[in-house]
């Protein structure tokens, strides 16, 4: 099953990125790529533990050959806009 498969319901796909780019930051990585919808997007990944050098050479390796597929969950449903002549004025 591929993540895509496994999906929760109320998700939303915000970005699909092919990781163009892999460079190694003070605590993890920074990737940058190019999404579907052409736009250049930056990842950056923060890792909450030390790793050694052959480790990082070789997560770098690794992130530059994936894609990233985003997608957004709103902790509640957004609520359609009301016309202008349905709101209230306050006076």
């Amino acid at each position: 099953m591929t993540p895509a498969d496994e999906r929760d319901e109320g998700y939303v796909n915000v970005a699909e990125v092919e990781i163009d780019a892999v460079r190694p930051a003070r605590s993890g990585f920074v990737l940058t790529g190019r999404g579907s919808d052409r736009a250049d997007y930056r990842l950056e990944v923060e890792l909450e533990m030390p790793i050694d050098q052959r480790t990082r050479q070789v997560m770098g390796e690794m992130l530059a050959q994936s894609d990233w597929r985003v997608l957004r969950r709103a902790p509640q449903p957004l609520r359609p806009r009301r016309p202008k002549s349905a709101r209230k004025t306050l006076t």
